[in-house]
């Protein structure tokens, strides 16, 4: 019988999940040899790190969405072939074409939810490069004695959160938000890689948002009260909103905020303008702080 032949194929299908997954889980548990670096060898965090981490889950789930969705079908076309065989006494060929049905709306189901991680990839991807994208040219300002350090973990009310970059000198501590969006859809007028920033909001293409700048002036207030706590001495920090892909214009307005949106070829001759106002005990203070919490990489 046709349900027959299917169901071997299901089993098969079954074992061989769980014998993949019994001997990874084995093989990490008996596995005799250790990891040789010690904590304080871990590294400091990228650009992205939490994308990173992120990225790689998403590949995972990609291989188990992909593995359960084929034996998914598989188990629905023997088990639709059962039930209209057996309890309902259809025809073969009936039976044959609801089991076909019942695995394709498996498939379009599992499909989805591919499709679904393909996108928050996609979106995670964009955003760890854009990361990348303004660390490098973060890069240029070490050579003037700043020092850098990359999504810095933070909880605030149990909530997890990361301030993309933060840059500490004899010129002040900066935190610096990436936002990384794609271009298209430009309205008549416009052009689709320009954003204008009128001391407010951002006009882009196809509309305004502020999409970034509270963020900025959040974290910059969060970091000003965590270096109090942690130095005893308050130091203002300064919000940047750094826009990678994009080329930014100012337009005039009577309204200002407090954080400036640059391009990220900016940001090393805004830094190298400021005038000294840390010394360099509270620099290094600072920056023994954040390293602390950055310095959690071993994987």
């Amino acid at each position: 019988m046709i349900s027959s032949s299917v169901w071997p194929l299901v089993v098969l299908g079954g074992v061989y999940l769980a014998i993949v997954t019994g001997a990874l889980a084995f093989g990490r548990k008996r596995r005799k040899t250790r990891w040789p670096f010690k904590l304080e060898d871990r590294l400091l965090r990228g650009p992205g790190e939490h994308l990173r981490r992120r990225i790689i889950e998403l590949d995972e789930q990609f291989v188990f969405e992909g593995l359960g969705g084929l034996a998914l079908s598989f188990l629905a076309v023997a088990v639709t072939l059962d039930i209209c065989l057996k309890l309902l006494h259809w025809t073969p060929i009936h039976a044959a074409t609801s089991a076909v049905l019942a695995s394709l709306l498996v498939m379009a189901g599992s499909a989805w939810r591919i499709y679904r991680l393909w996108k928050r990839r996609a979106d995670h991807f964009l955003g760890w490069f854009g990361e990348r994208v303004v660390a490098e040219r973060l890069q240029a300002a070490t050579l003037g004695g700043w020092r850098i350090f990359h999504d810095v973990p933070f909880v605030n009310n149990g909530a997890a959160f990361n301030i993309d970059h933060v840059a500490i000198g004899f010129g002040g501590v900066f935190v610096i938000e990436t936002k990384t969006r794609r271009k298209g859809n430009a309205r008549p007028g416009f052009k689709d890689h320009v954003v204008f920033f009128d001391g407010r909001d951002l006009v882009w293409p196809w509309g305004e948002d502020n999409h970034g700048l509270e963020q900025a002036e959040r974290n910059a207030v969060w970091l000003t009260s965590w270096i109090k706590g942690e130095i005893g001495e308050k130091v203002n920090v300064a919000p940047m909103l750094a826009l990678p892909g994009w080329w930014v214009e100012r337009k005039p307005s009577k309204e200002s905020r407090v954080c400036r949106v640059v391009h990220p070829n900016w940001i090393p001759g805004i830094l190298a303008e400021e005038r000294p106002v840390l010394s360099p005990k509270q620099v290094e203070l600072i920056a023994l702080r954040l390293e602390a919490r950055c310095r959690d990489v071993e994987d």
